[in-house]
């Protein structure tokens, strides 16, 4: 089957039904929409709360999955609902699918609105189908044939610890992790731990034949930081002891000039809306990257995962 790139994200207003109960009524129909847009946003509804919200992941995507092998700081609200990044508002968080680093990741992702922000503070989206339409063919094929590795450094006094990232300060359960998913590691002095991941560029979601940029080689590259920020961490750590790094899979280093095309690509697919409250943004993670906007005032947004897939076990890449 062959996808057409078209409006994200689809605009389901309320009808006076409950969300849940709209969602059972045509279910099917917005699953569909879903994946042939890559986005659904629903506006007008009360959630309900957490359990709520939660009600709603369930009725249209199933049980909600725990935040495993996490690169971003949150932090649990109740059950599996997270807070989302908890990152400082003045900062851009740029567009990803969420866990392509990873051997598996969610299909389903959902933001409820608790508490819009003043200004900006929106979730951008880009569709991946076309991103991958706007990347130099040339670009492509470079990291088909060499793919992408992500190189992550777990310090004991500086950012995310390892223990918090595997859910366990057991180093055998991390071990036995890693060696089930395809990343490499060694402990590093006291309680340093570094790991590479090596995976594809490019991938299809069940069902279609389109190909799609999914990976997070942009997303981790270095030059994606504020230059101070750069700066700040090549003069703490130096290049090998990065928090994080991208490099070809093969361990060569991806031009500057690559990752400026690719994170224009990126931009140039992008759109964007404005948060209300109680709007429950629901995005297919194959099918459109997602994004945060610096922002001023209280936002508060609530996420969840669902639906795991594993490609190998679907004949994906």
């Amino acid at each position: 089957m062959s996808d057409t790139i078209a409006t994200l994200p689809v605009v389901v207003e309320s009808d006076g039904r409950a969300l849940t109960d709209l969602i059972g009524a045509r279910r099917a129909e917005l699953r569909a929409a879903l994946v042939d847009h890559g986005g659904l946003l629903f506006r007008g509804f009360d959630v309900g709360g957490v359990d709520g919200f939660d009600a709603v992941v369930r009725a249209l995507a199933g049980e909600p999955l725990v935040y495993t092998e996490r690169s971003s700081p949150r932090h649990a609200i109740k059950g599996r609902v997270y807070t989302s990044t908890d990152y400082p508002p003045d900062e851009e968080i740029f567009l990803h699918n969420e866990n392509s680093y990873q051997a598996r990741w969610p299909l389903t992702l959902f933001f409820w609105c608790v508490t819009p922000p003043d200004t900006l503070g929106a979730t951008p989206l880009a569709d991946v189908r076309r991103v991958h339409e706007l990347i130099d063919p040339a670009v492509r094929e470079e990291f088909v044939r060499r793919r992408w590795m992500l190189v992550r450094n777990f310090h004991a006094d500086f950012g995310t610890r390892w223990q918090d990232v595997f859910n366990t300060d057991d180093r055998a359960e991390v071990e036995a992790y890693a060696a089930a998913n395809r990343i490499s590691l060694e402990w590093v002095g006291a309680d340093g731990l570094r790991t590479r991941a090596v995976r594809e560029p490019v991938h299809y979601r069940p069902g279609s034949d389109t190909p799609r940029w999914f990976n997070h080689a942009t997303f981790f590259h270095l030059s994606t930081l504020p230059q101070e920020y750069q700066e700040g961490l090549l003069a703490m750590f130096g290049p090998d002891g990065l928090p994080s790094n991208t490099y070809y899979g093969d361990g060569g280093e991806i031009p500057a000039d690559v990752l400026d095309h690719l994170r224009a690509a990126y931009r140039a697919a992008s759109v964007r809306f404005d948060y209300q409250r109680d709007d429950v943004l629901v995005v297919d993670n194959m099918t459109a990257a997602h994004a945060r906007e610096p922002f001023t005032g209280p936002r508060k947004i609530a996420v969840a995962m669902a639906e795991p897939h594993t490609p190998e076990s679907t004949g994906d890449n």
